[in-house]
């Protein structure tokens, strides 16, 4: 992370990385694909926590609340490494190559918190519009955990904007 501060992305390599680490290139790239990994590491780990979160949520709970139960979830995987999760965001919305991994991403967590509504019985298209509008939140919710003047914690401000989804929807 410090080498893509201070270098920018495009001018750090696997080898500046390796050197920075004590590692060899050889056992970087045991561990990571590429240099984007390291920026995208954890990513399962995420899933895997918003998939449970949702599996754990009361079994007649709304779609929408299942989603709530799997972003509540996701504040645990964050916890307080909001520097790290500041420094990134800013190195992915520099470099349009990351940004559409990022997007990606997000893209793949709707499709899994779908597929897991899905599996309690939640029928198309409701699951795909209760998963989208939960990775809205996400986007949303960590966009202001990581402003610089932002104090509360990720799973409260998770908590506030879904709090103004259900409000804004509710308006007819």
């Amino acid at each position: 992370m410090e080498l893509f501060i201070e270098r920018g992305y495009d001018k750090t390599t696997v080898a500046d990385i390796a050197e920075r680490s004590g590692l060899t290139s050889r056992t970087f790239f045991r561990h990571f694909s590429d240099k984007r990994e390291v920026l995208f590491n954890g990513s399962e780990r995420l899933q895997e926590s918003m998939t449970e979160g949702l599996a754990n949520a009361p079994f007649k709970a709304t779609p929408i609340d299942a989603v709530a139960a799997a972003l509540a979830a996701s504040a645990g995987f964050f916890g307080d490494n909001r520097e790290f999760a500041r420094q990134r965001s800013a190195i992915i919305a520099a470099n349009p190559e990351l940004y559409e991994r990022e997007l990606i991403k997000l893209a793949t967590l709707s499709a899994a918190l779908a597929k897991s509504l899905r599996a309690r019985g939640v029928a198309e298209p409701d699951a795909s519009l209760a998963a989208e509008a939960g990775m809205a939140v996400f986007r949303v919710a960590f966009a202001r955990w990581v402003e610089r003047a932002e104090v509360r914690g990720f799973g409260e401000i998770v908590s506030e904007a879904m709090a103004r989804l259900r409000a804004i929807s509710a308006l007819n």
